[in-house]
């Protein structure tokens, strides 16, 4: 019998390792490659994230180039090196920074095959779409997290849809399953009270001043219903404005980023997305697996996770009249309403778990450098 193969080395490049979606995504995905089959290998081109102690704990190397602005013509340069160096078979980028920039890098540095991560359908950036057009000639595959993504991408993007493939959004579903509740109560909300929860940055991608409005309205014919704004970003200024504009101030609550989402998931009576665009929102998935009822706006990936009226509430984007009929139909008919959260939470299970998504990704790698998909090769097929 021949001696097993080397694993194969894998570089993954990220434009930071702060705690956010494509990042957390990106740990997800690399610590649960098999490591009889891969080597991964991880750069940053910002200075160290939260994110990197948890790389480095499952024993994956990472540099980071500490880059003020990954326009640098320098960090091209380092990162080619570093590619070169470590003779990386395959380079896996995800945000556009990383995107642009690791493409460049790795056709100087002669890696053979190079991924691209597309997590969102980016409506703000007309450069950002003409970049990455541009330079996609370097690419074999763009990975995009929902087949909205990959509409988007071919549609207004202008890339190759032989090229184009996509791959979900996961969640840790047994972490948000089996948590524990939390008591609200440090965030103002007194006990017994009904709870809707949004999890994101305060961004006006995401839709929160319509949600304000919308909750507004709610609050007149619900006045036992708050709302809970976990996260942090540029718009908690404006949004506390607006809050107490509407005299809403002991009925909202801005928790600002949290550890424990999903026990505060598992303390409140349903959860909002109320964005005017996404990819797949991981909050949803989260959501799902915690098992409480969702009302999302019909953005980018929430058709692919929702069907209205069967295991969530889908409902126009960018109207805060079309949330408040969302949010009535949660709060009005709470049997209905957890029945659709118990179909979600075996969707989610079925579909959406990393473990899942993380082997979607190793056949992709698999396929590309030549080697057996996984069960093949255990099963010595």
């Amino acid at each position: 019998m021949s001696p097993p193969s080397p694993p194969i080395r894998l570089a993954f490049c990220i434009t930071d390792l702060d705690p956010g979606g494509a990042e957390r995504a990106l740990v997800q995905i690399v610590t649960r490659l098999d490591r009889t089959r891969w080597e991964p290998v991880v750069y940053c081109l910002s200075p160290p994230g939260d994110l990197v102690a948890v790389l480095e704990a499952a024993d994956i190397p990472v540099t980071c180039f500490g880059a003020s602005g990954v326009r640098s013509i320098g960090v091209i340069r380092r990162l080619a090196r570093a590619l070169k160096q470590d003779r990386s078979q395959l380079l896996q980028t995800f945000l556009f920074h990383a995107n642009l920039i690791g493409r460049l890098a790795a056709r100087w540095a002669g890696v053979p095959h190079i991924v691209s991560g597309i997590r969102v359908a980016e409506k703000r950036a007309n450069l950002h779409l003409r970049l990455d057009r541009m330079t996609n000639s370097l690419v074999a595959y763009n990975v995009c997290v929902s087949q909205a993504v990959a509409d988007f991408s071919i549609e207004r993007g202008g890339l190759s849809p032989e090229k184009t493939i996509v791959i979900p959004n996961g969640v840790d579903y047994e972490k948000f399953a089996h948590a524990q509740p939390v008591s609200l109560t440090e965030f103002g909300i007194l006990s017994g009270s009904r709870v809707v929860v949004t999890v994101g940055r305060l961004d006006p991608q995401k839709g929160l001043t319509f949600l304000l409005q919308a909750f507004s309205e709610l609050h007149a014919q619900h006045s036992d219903v708050h709302l809970l704004l976990v996260g942090e970003g540029s718009q908690r200024e404006e949004l506390q404005t607006l809050t107490s504009e509407l005299g809403l101030n002991t009925h909202v609550h801005f928790a600002g980023w949290q550890a424990d989402v999903p026990g505060i998931l598992q303390s409140c009576d349903g959860q909002v997305l109320a964005s005017l665009w996404e990819g797949m929102a991981n909050v949803v998935l989260e959501g799902m697996a915690a098992g409480i009822p969702i009302v999302a706006t019909a953005v980018e990936g929430v058709a692919e996770q929702i069907a209205s009226g069967e295991n969530g509430i889908v409902v126009e984007a960018g109207s805060a009249s079309a949330l408040v009929v969302g949010l009535n139909q949660l709060l009005e008919d709470s049997q209905g309403a957890q029945t659709m959260a118990a179909r979600a939470q075996v969707i989610v299970k079925e579909r959406f778990t990393w473990e899942k998504v993380a082997a979607q990704y190793d056949s992709l790698y698999a396929e590309m450098v030549g080697i057996p998909p996984f069960t093949e090769r255990e099963s010595g097929q």
